[in-house]
């Protein structure tokens, strides 16, 4: 079964990746072998949502930065409204990003989100709105930073569309200078 890993590369950043990976991993695994071991709810809660506010900030502010490139930030202005802003890499640096690196950030943050929302069937189907908090908790913060890397990826094609055809535009312009300047 091939997901569309790039074949004939390692990953460039093998400990930002595991990072990556490994909040999720744990958030997901405690919330789901904790019945196991711990009768009591608030230790559920409080270690799952840790562990998720956890991956939420190595996403936010330390992969996205090095796996794509990207990094997002909300702020509220002085009129009170919420205002998305957006940081990304030259088009050079983003152009050599490593392949491997983004496919691995991009699909454990849709995965993530996909394992939350069917433990929230789960726990809806079971009637355990106590546990369904736990989950809403994680899906929002997974959710967060998938909406807040999306907007981020189209503001950066849209800067990269703008400079191409100002760079076009540029182009012409000489073009048609030089051929009817006057020696």
């Amino acid at each position: 079964m091939d997901l569309g890993l790039p074949a004939g590369e390692n990953y460039a950043n093998p400990n930002i990746c595991f990072f990556h990976v490994v909040f999720k991993a744990a958030a997901l695994s405690f919330y789901i072998l904790s019945a196991l071991f711990f009768n009591s709810f608030v230790i559920i809660f409080v270690v799952t949502a840790l562990l998720s506010a956890l991956d939420f900030w190595v996403v936010k502010n330390v992969s996205g930065r090095i796996l794509v490139g990207l990094r997002w930030w909300n702020e509220i202005n002085d009129d009170g409204e919420s205002v998305w802003k957006f940081e990304c890499l030259d088009q050079e640096s983003l152009a050599r990003m490593n392949k491997n690196d983004s496919w691995l950030f991009w699909w454990t943050l849709y995965i993530t989100a996909g394992i939350w929302s069917v433990l929230g069937i789960f726990s809806l189907i079971r009637f355990q709105a106590d546990y369904l908090l736990v989950v809403g908790v994680c899906l929002t913060l997974s959710a967060a930073n998938i909406i807040g890397f999306t907007k981020c990826r189209k503001d950066a094609k849209k800067q990269l569309q703008a400079f191409a055809a100002q760079t076009f535009a540029s182009q012409v312009s000489s073009t048609i200078h030089t051929a009817f300047s006057v020696v």
